[in-house]
């Protein structure tokens, strides 16, 4: 135990998180030099083309050190983005040690901090490392001065690294194992292992990846999962490396596998402790948070048979992601389909995205929003997460909002286009505090639904990408929101309807008329598109019918045949309009998402 050294790596997003861990696996000769690649670790297709980590990735290494012992060390990369910070909280939970990397041309962002706290809570102990000082603008005294303000360490503990060149992994190696404690446990005591991660592979079932706080596993021992007393054998336990590899036991602090052979993936949760059926453990691992949804949105299948395999799909992949919340439920325009969870826009274009590559669905999803609490005049409690759930207005007495406190860290020029943009948002400044001379921290209190569909992109637009942006939910607060429908020919499209804050609810209303009507097909009646809050409507575009030459084939003679073609044209399309059911394309639901 004591030559074993669990650490994972937290940054901000494109801090050079990956690149540092390659030049790790490389000194090692974890990996052999024909097997290297970049981002070896990101072994999704996603991750590569974005160039982001989606997915926390662990990952053991040999070490050899100045004296000859060999250390065991079990790394895991994680996401930078504030959406999967989630992934991040798992890491740290099975960890002793966090290697803290930071930008040295862009300094401490919003997400290094708010995944620093996440370590300091776990007692993590912290390695700070000043990454990229090999460009021409590094600022590396700059960015030391900066971390040793953020978590008071000495200047020499500062490790200067170079991801692409190597600068510095030797030294880094060396502070591991000299400043990273080896895992603390009882070998000899009964078996505690925390699932940290979990992915379903179709011919071994569910493959959990796990942590072993005390005891020992080994293969073929019967365990219990602690969180729904489901027992199993344990086929096979072994060590991650780029391939799974089978060992014969697990000992305390291994960072590694199992496989039970579980097909159903219900019967297995994220954060649940494994123990043995013969000399189980009394209590199960605490201190794993629970994963808070922040936007909902519907999930419908094109083909409402597709519906069972949509709900097989959701469940596999919330395996490998739990932070994905799912639950049924129907619309009158899309049949049956989910109401999913996530922590964020960008969770929630991965998950579509995830869904239509590894399980082929194609979906519709409905536009996105968070969940309110509704009060009606009795004083009961209604939780909103679908617009269709809000109250009739005559029961109605007052909805609350969730709000976040979004802490932006930027340079001091773009403090003006940043505040107002916050401000249009309806958001309140509450606190502005200079880090250094050239890097400001400002925190907002903003209703969450303010952010949820433009702010990110805007807030790096107008800082030219220089803004970080993290966020932490505050609670709720009561607001003045409607709910505004969206018609088409008088008839609700459920999908599309959103609650709004009353002041924004008219122009809100008409951008979606307008893009509608560049995004719907003309039929051969008039469509009339309507944004209505209650039973005023707010908003208005029509969509002319296409017109059919009726008269094409008359050549001459009496105008009564022209106009009694006419009118029986007139006639049709009056009762096309009646009963003429208007189809809505999926990409119509997708782009009004992408409002301007």
């Amino acid at each position: 135990m004591k030559n074993i050294r669990n650490f994972c790596v937290i940054a901000h997003i494109d801090h050079g998180k990956s690149t540092l861990s390659d030049r790790l696996l490389e000194y090692t000769k974890t990996i052999s030099a024909r097997d290297m690649k970049e981002q070896t670790l990101d072994d999704m297709d996603l991750e590569r083309e974005r160039g982001i980590t989606i997915k926390s990735h662990a990952i053991q290494m040999k070490y050899v050190h100045t004296d000859g012992q060999i250390y065991n060390f079990n790394m895991i990369d994680t996401p930078g983005h504030v959406d999967f910070s989630y992934e991040v909280s798992r890491s740290i939970a099975a960890c002793e040690g966090a290697l803290l990397l930071v930008d040295a041309s862009q300094g401490i962002q919003a997400q290094t901090i708010s995944n620093l706290y996440l370590a300091i809570e776990h007692d993590l102990e912290i390695i700070p490392i000043v990454n990229k000082i090999d460009m021409e603008s590094a600022m590396v005294d700059e960015v030391s001065d900066q971390i040793i303000d953020l978590i008071g360490c000495k200047r020499d503990e500062i490790i200067l690294a170079s991801g692409r060149t190597g600068k510095g992994v030797p030294d880094l190696l060396e502070a591991i194992v000299n400043r990273i404690p080896a895992p603390k446990g009882n070998p000899d005591g009964p078996l505690q292992a925390l699932i940290f991660d979990s992915i379903f592979n179709s011919f071994r079932g569910v493959i959990a990846s796990i942590r072993i706080m005390n005891g020992t596993l080994r293969q073929g021992e019967k365990v219990r999962f602690m969180n729904t007393g489901k027992e199993y054998f344990a086929d096979e336990v072994g060590i991650l490396q780029l391939t799974n590899v089978p060992k014969t036991e697990l000992l305390t602090g291994d960072v590694g596998y199992v496989i039970t052979g579980i097909k159903i993936s219900k019967e297995i949760k994220v954060g649940d402790t494994i123990t043995k059926v013969e000399n189980p453990s009394p209590d199960a691992i605490k201190g794993f948070e629970d994963v808070k949804p922040m936007v909902f949105a519907g999930i419908f299948p094109l083909d409402n048979d597709d519906f069972e395999d949509l709900r097989d799909s959701l469940e596999k992949l919330q395996l490998n992601d739990a932070s994905l919340v799912f639950e049924p439920e129907s619309s009158a325009a899309l049949g049956f389909g989910f109401r999913c969870g996530f922590l964020g826009m960008l969770h929630l274009e991965i998950v579509q995205e995830r869904l239509a590559r590894e399980f082929n669905q194609e979906v519709i999803t409905t536009i996105p929003n968070v969940s309110y609490y509704a009060y009606n005049k009795r004083g009961e409690q209604l939780t909103v997460r679908n617009p269709a759930d809000l109250p009739d207005p005559t029961v109605l007495d007052y909805v609350e909002e969730p709000y976040i406190q979004a802490q932006v860290i930027t340079k001091p020029e773009y403090i003006g286009a940043i505040m107002t943009l916050c401000l249009e948002k309806r958001g309140l400044l509450a606190k502005q505090h200079y880090l250094t001379e050239n890097r400001v921290e400002l925190l907002f209190e903003i209703p969450l639904a303010e952010i949820v569909f433009d702010f990110y992109d805007r807030l790096k637009s107008i800082s030219r990408g220089y803004a970080s942006f993290d966020y932490s939910p505050i609670g709720y607060r009561q607001s003045e929101l409607v709910r505004l429908d969206i018609k088409l020919n008088a008839e609700n499209v459920d999908a599309l309807s959103a609650l709004v804050h009353r002041d924004k609810a008219e122009s809100f209303g008409r951008k979606i008329c307008k893009k509608l009507k560049d995004l719907l097909p003309r039929q051969q009646f008039v469509i009339a598109i309507q944004a209505a809050i209650g039973a005023k409507i707010v908003a208005r575009e029509t969509i002319s019918a296409m017109r059919k030459d009726v008269t094409a084939k008359c050549y001459g003679g009496d105008i009564s045949r022209k106009r009694k073609l006419l009118e029986k044209q007139k006639e049709g399309k009056k009762r096309m309009r009646q009963f003429g059911k208007i189809e809505v394309p999926q990409k119509a639901f997708l782009d009004v998402l992408k409002l301007d």
